[in-house]
């Protein structure tokens, strides 16, 4: 009997082990993504901001003109 309690507690510290190494892997998936979400959003940002910069500048050549 305690041969089995031995062996029992060693396969569900392993099961638990397991259970959260997956849980870590999802998590650093989801913030992997979330991070790559976070710059596509800045560089298209980033991009508005450029193209906005250049028809103002275009607009005020076209005024003094």
């Amino acid at each position: 009997m305690k041969a089995t309690s031995i062996i029992g507690s060693i396969v569900v510290l392993i099961a638990l082990v397991i259970t959260l190494v997956k849980a870590l892997i999802t998590f650093v998936g989801f913030l992997t993504f979330a991070v790559k979400i976070v710059i596509v959003i800045a560089f298209l940002g980033l991009f508005a901001m450029v193209a906005f910069m250049v028809f103002r500048s275009w607009q005020s050549g076209r005024r003094e003109a």
